[in-house]
């Protein structure tokens, strides 16, 4: 299947005269997941993981993906006549580089202007501009060939009241208006569906688990310009963006708006987020900075972090209810990992303001654990027995917030190796959560701190440390989060400010036999100030046991134990009053002082 429809995608571009057409993990809004309607990277080359670009010329056809998709990506590509190109990896080419090699002199470079960013777009450009080669931007060569092409979604949107968000859209509004004064400009253009909820204060349904609304905006001094379904909104949106000054255009009218811009407008945008067509059609001066609801959407204010604690204990209820199932019935009624994801779920959908999941659930069994981002399948679905480990990665968008937690359980003997291993997780999850540290670090200070014990036994895991959460938005939200290297394509390395909130996820992951990851999420507070500065700490808020099945307290420094106790004291107190008896008595053996 997937080589037939590289062969239809090359007859198409020989037709055009296209030596190489890209295809990334994209919609028009740069979305790091998307809806159906855009999935054409996973239609032409049958990798389903959500990071990924394919590259296809006359001769070849490439695929790049980073460490938490290697095994996947090697596995659902076999047969596929696609390589697999391990980013990061030494010998793996950039895919500029790649190109350059790719396109002979005068050749000619194809992609679907809306779902690549002006960067992108402007470094191939850059980077093809020895070779005389040319872009072709136009068209969307993949929508020739997809038969039954979902519609773009269109599901109603819904208002998010000022008790849940702590800030009005107007308010909002009007901040972001003096930083584009700021900025030396007089018009913004944020094509970013989470700025655009977060900032008008709605959310939606147009991608699974993402409350977005397919959307654009444009905002001037005086007015702003919201380009959505019209069908979308109901009359009490459509009142409130009245009285914001907000008028509704339709959708698909944004591109011809922008053209018509006058060319004295100075535009504040952010090339890594506007694509590529866009951002050509745009006459007046640029002026390319992050969006400024960036910044502002991550540092949560005191509202939303209040509800933001409510949510985790509703999430750590569902949790522990979970749990307590899993490891009280394993090996006496059949489990298998997708049906633990769908008890899982069950029991989120029973809190109050429970609204869908945050991300698509990581319910891995052994050896399945080792793939990052593991989904079962019904042909992997595997049958839980009472040995080795689960690992659950999952989350809730809820009213109050958004959630994100992994926990690793133990359902029967593990290896005397597997105990060092959780071990060593749990030690890097807390030393990094008990840091202390200055104003001004960012997340490359502090990745040292979770990432030292497994470097320690000469182990690594292939990607970040952690990363930001949006408030009932995106599960990943920059510009905060853990990483030891700056990683050119992410924004997660900024300065930490207070209210932001940052996952703490440190894994071991060993090919064929195990993966352990331990994921609380944490806020950022201030400490003291005194002569040395502003010292900034963390509050974890994720409620719910770290299973001492799998802890060798022998590992563990007396610090590192008492930590660890004051914390499962913590959740106990947090999850006691909303428990049956029994859960009572399990949470409490579960969370008892070692």
């Amino acid at each position: 299947m997937i080589p037939q429809r590289l062969k239809k995608l090359r007859d198409l571009m020989a037709q055009r005269g296209i030596d190489a057409y890209v295809i990334p993990t994209s919609d028009f809004h740069e979305s790091e997941y998307v809806g159906d309607y855009f999935k054409a990277r996973k239609y032409m080359s049958g990798f389903t993981g959500s990071a990924g670009t394919l590259v296809v010329t006359a001769k070849e056809a490439c695929l790049w993906t980073d460490g938490r998709y290697f095994i996947q990506a090697a596995e659902q590509l076999k047969d596929s006549t696609i390589t697999l190109m391990r980013m990061g990896e030494e010998e793996t080419p950039d895919i500029e580089d790649y190109l350059y090699d790719a396109i002979p002199e005068g050749g000619k470079l194809g992609f679907d202007g809306r779902v690549v960013t002006a960067a992108l777009g402007k470094a191939f450009a850059g980077k093809l501009s020895a070779k005389h080669a040319t872009l072709s931007t136009a068209e969307d060569l993949v929508d020739l060939i997809w038969e039954d092409r979902p519609a773009l979604s269109a599901q109603p949107a819904f208002l998010l009241a000022e008790k849940y968000t702590g800030k009005s859209a107007a308010q909002k509004l009007e901040e972001l208006r003096d930083a584009i004064r700021q900025n030396g400009c007089d018009t913004h253009v944020i094509t970013t569906l989470d700025d655009i909820a977060w900032l008008l204060n709605i959310r939606g349904n147009d991608v699974a688990c993402n409350p977005v609304v397919l959307s654009y905006v444009v905002i001037t001094l005086k007015k702003a310009h919201f380009f959505v379904n019209p069908a979308c909104l109901n009359d009490e949106i459509r009142q409130a963006l009245a009285g914001c000054g907000v008028e509704i255009h339709d959708y698909q009218d944004m591109l011809s708006f922008v053209k018509a811009l006058p060319k004295r407008a100075v535009v504040l945008l952010d090339p890594q987020k506007v694509n590529y067509e866009i951002y050509a059609s745009i006459r007046g001066k640029k002026v390319e900075k992050p969006n400024p609801t960036q910044l502002a959407k991550a540092m949560k204010n005191p509202v939303e972090l209040d509800n933001i604690r409510r949510a985790h204990v509703k999430d750590g209820v569902a949790f522990t209810k979970f749990m307590y199932w899993l490891k009280t019935n394993v090996g006496k009624i059949p489990i298998t990992e997708i049906s633990a994801a769908e008890y899982l779920l069950a029991r989120r959908a029973e809190q109050e303001g429970f609204i869908e999941p945050s991300f698509e659930t990581i319910s891995a069994y052994k050896a399945n654990a080792a793939m990052m981002h593991y989904s079962a399948t019904e042909e992997s679905n595997a049958q839980l027995k009472p040995e080795g480990m689960l690992l659950v990665d999952s989350g809730g968008q809820y009213y109050e917030g958004t959630t994100d937690i992994t926990r690793t359980m133990v359902l029967g003997p593990i290896t005397k190796e597997q105990k060092l291993h959780f071990t060593t997780v749990l030690r890097s999850n807390l030393n990094l959560a008990n840091a202390r540290f200055l104003h001004g670090c960012i997340g490359m200070n502090l990745d040292i701190l979770a990432r030292g014990p497994i470097w320690d036994l000469n182990l690594d895991y292939k990607c970040g440390t952690g990363h930001g959460i949006g408030y009932l938005l995106n599960v990943h939200e920059a510009p905060n989060g853990f990483r030891w290297k700056i990683v050119a394509e992410r924004r997660d390395s900024a300065v930490f400010e207070e209210g932001m909130v940052t996952t703490d996820e440190p894994g071991i992951y060993i090919e064929g036999s195990h993966g352990i990851r331990t994921e609380n999420e944490l806020i950022c507070r201030k400490g003291i100030k005194n002569a040395d500065g502003q010292f900034m700490y963390f509050e974890s808020v994720t409620y719910a046991p770290i299973d001492l099945d799998g802890i060798d307290p022998a590992y563990l420094t007396d610090k590192e134990r008492r930590t660890l106790n004051d914390y499962h004291a913590m959740v106990y107190g947090k999850l006691f009053d909303y428990l049956t008896a029994e859960e009572r008595e399990w949470l409490k053996e579960y969370t008892r002082s070692i």
